[in-house]
């Protein structure tokens, strides 16, 4: 596992670092086609991956600049590839034939049926969601950039790669690195299962914490919830007491599964 870290931290280095030339947001964020990279590496290396992704981003970083946002880019790219194994495994949706290789507590992430294709989708949203409400969160509360534009920026980004080549090199990859039985289920064993009420709460949380946090963010960084009852506290307190609690409920729905 310490050697598909390197490996996937490496190989997302290695794809962000030339499109950096390509700026959505002056020294702050760009162009990522890499984005698709976590979403596959989570379905077959599960938290290698995120630890890959979260590192992998910080060696990218390094060619812009170190600062305090980073610390940032390095929770939210961390969830980023945490979020679609343990989404896809808690619903247990994969349409993987009897007898078809698949090792025990994994489930083929290759859609083949319309319902799989709809969670296989859902699940990147999630992902793209969450690492931009927790980027976004930490950037307007240091003063840098504010919510509703970076977040959007990076949903945007993050879904429109991810939506469109995840799923291709699902198709190429998963088949591969099952029969050299390299998935994160031939190393660490198969998880173990957790009952439906803990794995209906834990998806709820982590989806509806993360569908929060980016509204409240977004409605909170546009001065739409100036006028409540938390009018009496200071804007950035304001939003850190609307958007942490959501971040932290999406977290501990992941943690759960």
């Amino acid at each position: 596992m310490v050697v598909l870290t390197a490996m996937c931290a490496s190989l997302y280095a290695a794809v962000l670092i030339p499109f950096m030339v390509v700026p959505l947001i002056p020294g702050l964020t760009h162009f990522r086609p890499a984005n698709a990279l976590p979403i596959v590496c989570s379905f077959l290396f599960g938290p290698a991956a995120a630890w890959g992704a979260a590192f992998g981003n910080l060696i990218g970083d390094f060619f812009t600049g170190l600062g305090p946002g980073d610390l940032f880019g390095f929770i939210g790219n961390f969830l980023y590839a945490f979020v679609p194994y343990r989404l896809w495994r808690a619903c247990a949706a994969g349409d993987t034939p009897a007898g078809a290789g698949t090792p025990a507590g994994a489930s083929d992430p290759v859609p083949r049926t319309i319902g799989g294709w709809a969670l296989l989708l859902a699940i990147i949203a999630v992902a793209c969601m969450l690492c931009a409400a927790t980027v976004g969160f930490g950037l307007q509360l240091l003063g840098f950039v504010p919510f509703a534009v970076l977040a959007n920026v990076i949903v945007l980004n993050n879904f429109v790669t991810s939506a469109v080549l995840a799923p291709l090199l699902l198709t190429v990859l998963y088949p591969r690195v099952r029969r050299a039985r390299l998935l994160h289920v031939d190393i660490l064993g198969p998880p173990p299962r957790r009952s439906l009420g803990r794995r209906v709460l834990g998806v709820t949380l982590a989806v509806a914490g993360t569908l929060l946090a980016f509204t409240l963010g977004n409605l909170a960084s546009g001065g739409w919830l100036d006028g409540t009852t938390l009018v009496a506290l200071s804007r950035n307190v304001r939003f850190l007491v609307l958007v942490l609690p959501s971040l932290a409920a999406a977290t501990a729905g992941l943690l759960l599964l």
